[in-house]
């Protein structure tokens, strides 16, 4: 047996009685975690700090080593993270539908925990402690592998919370970390169908795309995002504006960050009078077709076709000029990846027709896909965000982190 096997079999012998913990004690081993994360910040940041050096001496860009970089502040939103999620609903065990059939056998609809989780994620230590709060609540037992940026930081998180859970006489298999970072490892989970009964892809559009088609595992998928903002003809320009500001550049790197604009042909030389201004102080580049070209000028560089299915997670932006909501619907159905979508109009008729039409997780009205997110939706921390639509879609909370199983009750009938 390998060590990843091993690893697999503790987990899921884990699983087996996290899977039938009370609320009350899940909820009080993530209250300890919160505390022991702070009480321990220095341990952590230390070990950060040499994920970041490395990170750094190998040339990774600025944006990616924001995600990776911890601080002070950003430890105490991580252990609030862990509070909020204690304070959520336990939906194991709640009855989601009930019947009694004319034979008199009451049919129970149940939730219970997946079972094994494996989550294949990269740069950010955030996600360890979010993934294994989560997954503690929900009654899952967890085998985290995150990638060698941040392998310091993920193993010191990963300390402190099985450390938290011995302490509680709460198996501490629960939580496993993997820290071979290899290829090979990530290849092995894939296949441990034996142990792991879901697994969680967090990355960019490479990482989901190898993990779903090498995967024997079931396979969620989440993140890959390529979110569009379509300015109308009938938007409110100032609104538009600001709403692209904030969707390409308040966070660049994540998911749920615009990577293209679609502008109505009839209200470009308007839209960009307003939108540059803002584009500039973050000095976005511009990758533009020929029509927006004409508006753009020197202000930005011809597109490529590569650049409408590229997801940048860096200050560069994609501009397409559309005739209508017809096109500019056929063309993120093209091109999106079933994530997160935004129209800006003040007509209401238009507005329903890119809602009803568009399909992905979240579709926004007058408002930036950056909200496409767990905490921002009332779900706590999220484990991703799904962009496929079997069991879970957008945010992932607890109840998208359950299946559910039939109790039938009976006083003696037989078929």
């Amino acid at each position: 047996m390998t060590q990843l096997e091993l690893m697999g079999q503790k987990a899921k012998e884990a699983s087996r009685s996290l899977g039938i913990l009370d609320t009350e004690s899940k909820n009080a081993a993530l209250l300890k975690i919160a505390d022991a994360l702070k009480e321990n910040g220095d341990q952590w940041l230390k070990a950060n700090e040499a994920d970041l050096e490395n990170a750094k001496n190998n040339g990774m860009k600025q944006s990616l080593i924001d995600r990776l970089a911890l601080t002070k502040e950003r430890i105490k939103g991580v252990a609030q993270g862990v509070r909020d999620v204690a304070r959520l609903r336990d939906p194991v065990g709640e009855t989601i539908g009930e019947s009694t059939r004319p034979n008199g056998l009451l049919i129970k609809k149940q939730r219970v925990p997946l079972g094994v989780i494996g989550i294949i994620y990269e740069a950010r230590p955030n996600v360890t402690v979010d993934a294994a709060a989560l997954c503690l609540k929900s009654g899952n037992a967890c085998i985290l592998r995150g990638g060698k940026e941040a392998i310091h930081s993920n193993t010191a998180a990963v300390k402190i919370m099985r450390g938290v859970l011995a302490s509680l006489r709460i198996n501490e298999d629960s939580i496993n970390l993997i820290e071979d970072t290899s290829r090979e490892s990530a290849n092995e989970l894939m296949h441990l169908n034996a142990f792991v009964d879901v697994l969680i892809p967090r990355g960019g559009a490479g990482l989901i795309r190898a993990v779903t088609a090498g995967a024997t595992v079931p396979v969620i998928r989440t993140g890959e995002g390529v979110c569009h903002v379509y300015v109308d003809r009938d938007a409110d320009l100032d609104m538009a504006a600001k709403i692209l500001f904030n969707a390409k550049c308040s966070r660049p790197s994540v998911c749920n960050a615009a990577e293209c604009v679609l502008v109505h042909k009839d209200v470009q030389s308007a839209f960009w009078e307003k939108a540059l201004p803002l584009l500039k102080t973050k000095n976005v580049l511009l990758r533009a077709d020929e029509e927006a070209l004409k508006v753009l000028g020197g202000n930005a560089e011809p597109a490529d076709e590569d650049d409408w299915d590229k997801e940048y997670g860096d200050y560069t932006l994609a501009v397409r000029t559309v005739s209508g909501v017809d096109e500019a619907i056929d063309f993120i159905a093209l091109h999106g990846t079933q994530h997160s979508e935004c129209i800006v109009t003040r007509n209401e008729r238009t507005a329903q027709e890119f809602l009803l039409r568009t399909d992905a997780a979240a579709v926004y009205h007058n408002a930036s896909t950056r909200f496409t997110d767990g905490g921002e939706f009332g779900l706590g921390a999220e484990i991703g965000i799904s962009t496929q639509k079997l069991h879970a879609r957008g945010p992932m909370g607890l109840e998208e982190m359950t299946s559910w199983k039939y109790v039938v009750l009976g006083n003696g009938q037989v078929r």
